[in-house]
């Protein structure tokens, strides 16, 4: 009786080969053409945070189909206490869609 196949047996090793210098390995490299990150990136990326938790918190109803911003304001109607910096940050950003479309906008229902 032979040993217990595993299913790494399967699959051949695949030596990784090193990046560039300096570069990190959590890091993701820029896309072409894409803008350098501005001194409010932290800023920005906190509240693209803050707004994915609110996509994630089940309790103010379901988010496809809808912006954030007309989530929050059922939310609101329906007298569940949405967090009032959620709304403060969709209203800075009206026209951006990083903001205003939920995490699943790209989905189709």
């Amino acid at each position: 009786m032979g040993r217990k196949r595993l299913i790494t047996d399967s699959y051949p090793v695949v030596k990784r080969r090193e990046g560039p210098a300096g570069h990190s390995k959590g890091e993701l490299a820029a896309e072409p053409g894409e803008e350098p990150r501005s001194p409010s990136g932290d800023v920005d990326e906190a509240e693209l945070e803050l707004l994915r938790q609110f996509d994630l918190a089940w309790q103010y109803g379901p988010c496809t189909g809808i912006t954030r911003l007309q989530r929050w304001h059922r939310a609101e109607q329906m007298g569940l206490d949405p967090p009032l910096k959620v709304h403060e940050v969709l209203r800075t950003h009206l026209g951006d869609p990083r903001f205003q479309c939920s995490l699943w906008h790209l989905y189709p229902i």
